[in-house]
């Protein structure tokens, strides 16, 4: 990661978390944002789940619901409680549906890993559901933030889909290590 780039993500996170930041919602036990950014954009790439405190945050959130995953349907497609389909904000998987793209099968797998069966968060941006009715959501599962983290993997591709782009420098920097270690789709 070059300095300017490493700078302009420090810069970001500062700016969320202090227009975020409200004495109510201080968490005094929690690891220090700034410093999980830095070690996480540091170190040559990311070896640990991308988490919410740290690495990914956003500038704005309209609301989030937990339920529970009760299908995984392709790499960034989850069928939730309720009957409600939900596709990651920001992400791009390979497709399973008719004829698998490469990596298709793998990236679902990974999501199956990630969320199947699991109570999740949804955390809502600005739009609320794309042209087939399925919500646009970023997706939490025992704390890691499932869009990152595919991205992250290498399972799939940063997507700026305006106006949900709450994260998306964090997926661009993601993207941008797991290309230079030729994890997932980025090492055929």
């Amino acid at each position: 990661m070059t300095p300017r780039l490493l700078l302009y993500v420090l810069i970001a996170f500062l700016f969320a978390q202090a227009a975020s930041w409200s004495p109510l919602s201080a968490d005094l036990d929690a690891p220090v944002g700034c410093a999980s950014v830095f070690a996480a954009t540091t170190r040559g790439g990311s070896a640990a789940p991308v988490r919410g405190e740290g690495g990914c945050n956003p500038f704005r959130s309209y609301g989030s619901d937990e339920v529970r995953v009760i299908r995984v349907i392709d790499g960034d497609t989850i069928e939730v409680s309720g009957g409600r389909r939900v596709r990651y904000i920001g992400v791009d998987a390979p497709e399973v549906s008719g004829v698998p793209q490469h990596y298709g099968p793998e990236a679902t797998d990974s999501n199956n890993s990630l969320v199947a069966g699991r109570m999740v968060t949804l955390e809502k941006d600005v739009s609320d559901v794309d042209r087939f009715g399925r919500l646009l959501r970023f997706v939490y599962a025992d704390g890691i933030l499932v869009n990152a983290e595919l991205v992250r993997e290498g399972y799939a591709r940063a997507r700026v889909y305006p106006p949900d782009t709450a994260y998306a420098e964090c997926f661009a920097v993601l993207e941008q290590e797991a290309m230079e270690a030729k994890r997932g789709v980025w090492g055929r």
